[in-house]
């Protein structure tokens, strides 16, 4: 087990709050699928779920697509966390993805290989084939990363700081930024928040998608009344859930509130707020 320590930063910005945009672009390995859907009855144990991997490769095929519309019509800017594996099954996509001037972030090889699960020699093995895989289809090295089921290992800031990762976001424990300091280097953790979220918020919970932008415009209208402490907080999509016409709808009026709220909050991303607190 590799030890890290937690050194807090300076709130880079002039806002209360940092608003980031985050869009989960997800695959499985070819002998599994989702382990959560639309359908609600997971198959029998060993049964490969195919329902399950067709609703998830509308990600890539469609709902990446239009994501990309919503965010060029809003001139916004977004994190694309993304599987090694999908990328390898889809170059141009990458491209695309980095010519709309948006970052690729690594979201490990697979969302069923959990690096808590892994030797460390096998979590290496994995993030260096979903580095180079990255980096060969996108044309840039990803500087940040969130593991699958946001779940990291005893050792995964150790093996990203060793990589020269900038940041991670398999962070819960704060409200805001800070240096993750380990044997091997130090990485900045950027609090992943899941309060504007359709995984849990839809998927996982049932709420009705408009529940997505209701929540937002709670915490932005309310957010002067709280206690004066600065906070980040994050708008964040899965292309193969709210890439489809019920959730774009949500995603196109959650960025027309955070326009609106501008004074309030900062439209960034986890790699400028990296960056930042570098």
């Amino acid at each position: 087990m590799t030890a890290a320590t937690s050194t807090p930063v300076a709130w880079p910005l002039d806002h209360p709050l940092a608003l980031s945009v985050s869009v989960m672009l997800e695959a499985w390995s070819d002998d599994s699928a989702p382990g959560i859907g639309p359908m609600g009855n997971p198959l029998k144990a060993g049964v490969l779920d195919l329902q399950g991997r067709s609703w998830a490769d509308y990600g890539p095929k469609v709902g990446t697509w239009r994501i990309l519309d919503a965010l060029a019509a809003a001139d916004v800017k977004a994190v694309f966390y993304v599987s090694g594996i999908l990328a390898e099954r889809y170059p141009d996509l990458m491209k695309a993805i980095v010519a709309a001037g948006h970052d690729i972030a690594a979201h490990a090889w697979a969302q069923n290989i959990v690096p808590a699960y892994q030797t460390e020699a096998e979590e290496r093995a994995d993030l260096l084939r979903c580095i180079s895989t990255i980096e060969a289809t996108s044309g840039r090295r990803p500087a940040g990363w969130i593991s699958p089921r946001c779940t990291p290992s005893a050792v995964t800031s150790a093996l990203l700081a060793e990589q020269g990762f900038a940041w991670h976001s398999d962070i819960f424990d704060t409200d805001v930024p800070y240096k993750l300091e380990t044997p091997r280097g130090s990485v900045v953790g950027v609090p992943f928040t899941m309060e504007v979220n359709d995984m849990p918020l839809y998927i996982r919970y049932g709420n009705e998608p408009r529940a997505f932008t209701q929540i937002l415009e709670r915490l932005l209208s309310q957010w002067p009344d709280a206690p004066k402490r600065p906070c980040c907080l994050d708008i964040t999509v899965h292309a193969h859930v709210f890439g489809r016409p019920y959730g774009i709808i949500e995603l196109i009026e959650s960025l027309r509130l955070a326009r609106r709220y501008e004074a309030l909050a900062r439209l960034t991303t986890h790699a400028e707020l990296a960056a930042l607190c570098a």
